[in-house]
């Protein structure tokens, strides 16, 4: 008799178990570093905290190094816009061929520190520029940090423009192009992934990148021998999902994968903060030369590159400029 109520009852089990195991979904979340990165440990946050908020209904699964891309970052986004893939961890550089006001962000020596970084992007301007990647089917959900990018390169110590004059500089995109242009270098669009290699192999001299979050976890050090600290530009990262995604959820669910952005990117960007102040002294260590450019050697650089401030400042729309200008501003009278 007891075997008779066991079995219905095991039998009942197994439908719950199954029920429980349809319900579960797992995302596909792309980036385009290593899984040594703070973009990656960003993802697995995102990851964790999806898991406990939903008790175990929401996850994803996480690709490093572009390859749901065929390695190409700068298509990530247009797959999410297109909702071929589900979440994307990527900088605003690399969504500028999708969503050119994201340059915005990178425009040379807009940025100084942090103060008017997070009061910028934290705030209107950021949310300013979520609404228009909306529009290109990505709903941006939060904002982390790659961080002020820094030049290293295989020659020389750089100091001024004329020590870029001929080298050969790897860079993220268009923009970049223009500026390095503009510094008399010679900028060469190259995807990340190709970039040790290239570096390695002399193809090209150089790179731009933060130091905590690239140079020093992808050990660029192997490979470079000076380093540049110029602040000439700043890139945030983001959590974007599909739009398409995105409005298939209640708002409950909507509400939670927020949350879970909001607190990864929070968690991301403390990291990246702590890994460029050590990231330095890891430098020096493992032999690079640094070079810390005074107010007047920074004046020559931004002097040099103003033209193209203004240039790409068209391209993005003076209002919108004008916007992160105020809120730099703001962070600097208080």
């Amino acid at each position: 008799m007891t075997r008779h109520f066991l079995i219905p009852a095991a039998a009942a089990a197994c439908v719950a178990l199954f029920s429980t195991m349809a319900q579960a979904e797992t995302y596909r979340l792309t980036h385009n570093t290593s899984d040594a990165t703070s973009w990656q440990k960003g993802a697995e946050k995102f990851n964790e905290l999806l898991a406990q908020a939903s008790d175990g209904d929401i996850g994803v699964r996480i690709f490093p190094n572009a390859v749901l891309s065929g390695g190409d970052q700068m298509k990530q986004s247009e797959m999410v816009g297109r909702g071929d893939i589900d979440f994307v961890i990527t900088s605003a550089i690399n969504v500028t061929p999708l969503i050119p006001e994201m340059a915005v962000f990178s425009l040379p020596y807009l940025f100084t520190d942090y103060e008017q970084v997070d009061r910028a992007i934290q705030g209107e301007p950021g949310d300013a520029v979520k609404d228009i990647a909306r529009d290109k089917g990505i709903e941006i959900l939060a904002w982390g940090e790659n961080g002020f990018r820094e030049l290293t390169n295989s020659v020389k110590p750089v100091s001024s423009p004329d020590d870029l004059r001929g080298m050969k500089i790897r860079v993220a995109g268009p923009m970049y192009i223009d500026v390095f242009d503009a510094l008399g270098a010679n900028p060469q669009q190259i995807q990340w992934t190709e970039t040790f290699s290239a570096l390695q192999q002399g193809v090209v001299d150089g790179q731009e990148n933060p130091v905590g979050s690239i140079i020093v976890p992808q050990r660029l050090y192997e490979v470079q021998d000076y380093l540049t600290e110029w602040h000439y530009s700043y890139d945030p990262i983001f959590v974007g999902v599909s739009e398409r995604l995105w409005n298939s959820w209640d708002a409950d669910t909507q509400s939670l994968v927020r949350d879970a952005a909001q607190q990864a990117m929070a968690y991301q960007r403390n990291l990246a903060r702590e890994q460029t102040s050590t990231g330095v002294d890891t430098l020096k260590q493992n032999g690079m030369e640094i070079t810390t450019l005074d107010e007047d050697q920074l004046q020559a650089f931004r002097d040099a590159t103003s033209d193209v401030y203004d240039q790409w400042a068209a391209r993005v729309g003076e209002d919108l400029v004008q916007t992160f200008e105020q809120s730099v501003g703001e962070a600097d009278s208080q």
